[in-house]
């Protein structure tokens, strides 16, 4: 046993982590659906080249009635498989942009106040605390309301909204890997404050911040759901949220128009928190010997 851990630590952390990683099957058959998913919403435009807002056949036709609509139309005669391979792009990149945007202040904030302390933390503090209070949804609502509603501006407003407990977390890992030997060893070469909080401690802090941006990417793809659902998306672009929002009040007479782009949300979402519960048992050291 001993062999074999000296033999682990020899192949270094990330080659650990990954070894871990394929060993766990519910990860790897979350990483196997993500990757379907975006391999259909990448290469599906292009294999199945119809515009989702066109209008093929009579308005809600159930899948199978219409040969030129495999999965039905919805209320206005629009392919629902053209929505879904058209509409996962734009709901993945939303996903995407706006957990890197919620990773990079949760970082920024997180890092300044665990590194440096004192008042630096204690205004950055008073900042989280103040954004952590407001309600996400309804904030926003206002963002978007403020400017007009595009991609972009959902993307920026859902990032704005959601970086509190990102930068709690690296709070949280700068406060602890800052009284380590290596740290103090790098003040003590009088190496530079930007230095030893970017080059230094934010490298050994990833790994749980890899995750929680894993997870963050899943959230926010429930959040653009739930904002196009109320219809506060850019009108001119299809996402499956768009697609349920608009065939919302039909459920019972087209169950397929939402059922279809609600399982693409579940399943997407599903996948990422797989995948994420998965690199959380690599990274973490105390859950690799399960």
């Amino acid at each position: 046993a001993a062999d074999a851990r000296t033999a682990r630590r020899a192949r270094g952390p990330w080659r650990e982590a990954w070894s871990v990683f394929r060993r766990n099957y519910a990860a790897l058959v979350g990483l196997g659906i993500l990757c379907v998913v975006v391999v259909t919403v990448v290469a599906g435009p292009y294999l199945y080249p119809v515009d989702p807002f066109d209008i093929v056949g009579g308005p809600k036709m159930a899948p199978g009635e219409e040969p030129d609509a495999l999965l039905g139309t919805d209320y206005l005669g629009r392919d629902v498989l053209a929505g879904l391979v058209r509409g996962g792009r734009p709901t993945l990149m939303v996903g995407f942009f706006a957990a890197m945007i919620t990773t990079l202040i949760g970082i920024t904030i997180g890092a300044l106040g665990g590194y440096y302390g004192g008042r630096v933390d204690a205004v950055l503090g008073r900042v989280t605390e103040f954004f952590q209070v407001l309600p996400a949804l309804l904030f926003a609502m206002v963002l978007i309301m403020l400017f007009t509603p595009s991609l972009v501006t959902v993307t920026v407003a859902i990032g704005v909204v959601a970086w509190t407990s990102m930068a709690r977390l690296t709070r949280a890992e700068f406060l602890r890997i800052k009284q380590l030997e290596y740290v103090r060893a790098a003040r003590a070469i009088a190496s530079s404050n930007s230095r030893i909080i970017w080059g230094v401690i934010l490298p050994n802090a990833l790994p749980p911040i890899i995750v929680a941006a894993t997870l963050a990417t899943g959230s926010a793809i429930l959040f653009e759901a739930g904002l196009s659902f109320l219809g506060l998306s850019d009108p001119n672009v299809m996402s499956w949220g768009m697609m349920i929002g608009s065939n919302r009040n039909y459920l019972r007479e087209m169950w397929w128009a939402v059922s279809f782009p609600g399982a693409c949300i579940f399943l997407t979402v599903l996948a990422i928190s797989l995948v994420g519960d998965g690199l959380n048992d690599a990274f973490n050291p105390k859950l690799r010997t399960r």
